[in-house]
């Protein structure tokens, strides 16, 4: 893959939360909520490998996973179509053995009972029983849409209990550096509210300016 970022800059964003990172992208950029988690637990966190296929193929699919390196996140733009499952417990397995670290399907999944038991994540927008078609067409490593977020091939995946945000490898240093900033302001603040001395002076003061009138 081009321009693929360094792993050890992937790895600082192990302990990064979704919400800070979408804090520091204006609160505009995350993948649509209806995308959840399927898995039992634990941090999605790769290098994006995209897809872009018909509703209910996934012959791409299987291309990508065959494609993909250690570290890679299959993210799959399957048109949000709940018609037919576009992975299922084979694909966990053959990404699982290639070092593959996640799916985030715009589209169906089935066998979730493979993937509520481990903790390889998957992140979709619904379920069926109904199995795929394998005719394609489709393309690989192509700018996607996943529940309503551009996903380029190549920006880091993270994704936790609150949801998904994807980052773009050019900016994924300098938002790193604003986060960690993030990190230890919450710190100090929750560390005030344990010792009693947290100032919510602001409230009243943001009620003023806004024209609010209490007593």
């Amino acid at each position: 893959m081009k321009n693929r970022p360094p792993q050890q800059l992937v790895e600082q964003f192990r302990d990064v939360v979704t919400p800070h990172v979408s804090d520091n992208l204006n609160r505009m950029e995350a993948v649509s909520a209806a995308l959840r988690p399927y898995h039992s637990g634990g941090k999605l966190l790769g290098v994006a490998l995209t897809v872009k296929t018909r509703p209910g193929d996934n012959l791409m699919v299987h291309k990508a996973i065959d494609m993909a390196e250690p570290g890679d996140v299959i993210v799959v733009d399957a048109g949000g179509d709940l018609t037919n499952a576009i992975v299922g417990e084979i694909m966990l397995r053959l990404a699982e053995k290639r070092g593959i670290t996640g799916f985030v399907i715009d589209g169906a999944i089935r066998d979730t009972a493979a993937f509520a038991d481990g903790v390889f994540p998957v992140y979709a927008r619904g379920i069926t029983h109904r199995g795929p078609y394998k005719d394609g067409p489709g393309e690989v490593n192509v700018p996607v849409s996943v529940g309503g977020m551009i996903v380029r091939p190549g920006d880091i995946m993270l994704g936790d209990e609150d949801g998904l945000v994807a980052i773009p490898a050019a900016e994924a240093e300098a938002l790193l550096k604003v986060v960690r900033e993030q990190q230890i302001r919450e710190k100090s603040i929750m560390d005030s509210i344990a010792d009693g001395t947290v100032d919510r002076s602001w409230i009243d003061k943001t009620l003023k300016e806004k024209g609010c009138e209490f007593g």
